[in-house]
């Protein structure tokens, strides 16, 4: 029917703090509203996702679950399934599992990149509340084809950092109170978009290119090496070469398999996988010392007493030595731009 076909392509993406926020937006839809929603919302992998049923209670709409291949119908709010990526075509929704973006799967970016180069200027994106900055490189690149840049007001978000990060690095169109955001969506798409054509075909290209990565992996085959500059970071998660990316003022990193970081996730991934190999090396170093300490004493009880002091003088200089790396382990930070950030703040007040 012509009536499911959309007017607007809304897409949503929240993170700590947003069922809150999402149920306020949604509260504010009206029922007649002509637009595909679409939303991601961070969730952990391994549990079922109550979310359509949650924010479903507080509007008209209905609300599910994608599905992979399902049609795009207008007055339709669309969930992310949990550990999939969600990414939109011209007709259709695919459901995912692609490489994790930004640690996440569903990844916020690869929603909205899909949309920008699926629809221009038909698509109105929205960053709520959430930690670190998951939803920025996707909503600078639906602002660059054309389309509409929304964030909830920072003062109105549980987690102000990922509104925060969109509007330092995005022209924002709309900085509204969540609760003001659905009659905007029911306003905007009362009437079709105007065409936009963008100036920017390298862009489209490499949009393409990541909607191929986030749907299938192969980014080396696709080809990631040729996109930026090599850097001599690795993944934190598959150890991976990382190429640097320019959008804009921003940096971001993938690596030839695929996985993509912003700044700040990166650097939080990289601190949090240090805490983990220094856990792992004063576990090894202990096992040492135990084993050390075992064959000593057994070398006393044979009457072997010069070779058991060796063993044992050396558990013992081992022992020292790891008490530098459990300190070390202890003192290791959850480092972020946000939460230096929010330090250095703290220090001036």
């Amino acid at each position: 029917m012509a009536s499911d076909n959309p007017n607007r392509i809304v897409t949503i993406g929240a993170s700590a703090g947003g069922i809150e926020s999402l149920r306020a937006v949604v509260a504010g839809i009206p029922g007649d509203c002509r637009a595909a929603i679409f939303v991601v919302l961070h969730v952990p992998p391994y549990d079922p996702s109550a979310l359509p049923e949650i924010i479903g209670r507080s509007g008209p709409l209905p609300v599910s679950h994608a599905e992979d291949g399902e049609r795009i119908r207008a007055r339709r709010i669309y969930v992310a399934p949990p550990d999939h990526h969600m990414l939109l075509s011209a007709r259709t929704i695919s459901v995912t599992k692609g490489p994790k973006e930004n640690r996440f799967r569903p990844s916020i970016d690869a929603l909205f990149r899909s949309a920008a180069y699926s629809f221009g200027a038909k698509v109105v994106g929205v960053v709520l509340s959430g930690a670190l900055d998951d939803g920025t490189s996707g909503l600078w690149s639906i602002k660059r084809l054309g389309g509409i840049s929304v964030v909830q007001d920072p003062k109105d978000a549980r987690f102000e950092s990922m509104p925060l990060s969109a509007m330092e690095q995005v022209k924002i169109d709309y900085k509204l109170k969540a609760s003001a955001i659905g009659p905007l969506i029911g306003k905007l798409s009362s009437k079709k978009a105007a065409i936009h054509k963008t100036n920017d075909p390298t862009l489209r290209k490499r949009l393409s290119a990541e909607m191929k990565i986030a749907a299938e992996a192969g980014a080396f085959q696709k080809g990631i090496m040729d996109w930026g500059e090599l850097t001599p970071f690795t993944c934190p998660e598959c150890h991976g070469a990382l190429v640097k990316l320019k959008e804009g003022n921003m940096t971001r990193y993938r690596c030839h398999t695929g996985h993509a970081y912003s700044d700040s996730s990166l650097l939080e991934d990289v601190m949090e996988h240090t805490g983990e190999m220094l856990w792992q090396v004063m576990r090894s170093m202990e096992e040492a010392v135990m084993l050390l300490r075992h064959l000593g004493e057994h070398m006393e009880e044979r009457g072997f007493e010069k070779r058991a002091s060796v063993f044992l003088s050396k558990a013992r200089d081992i022992e020292r030595r790891t008490r530098a790396v459990r300190e070390a382990a202890l003192a290791n930070e959850s480092l972020s731009t946000e939460n230096m950030l929010a330090a250095k703040r703290k220090t001036r007040l």
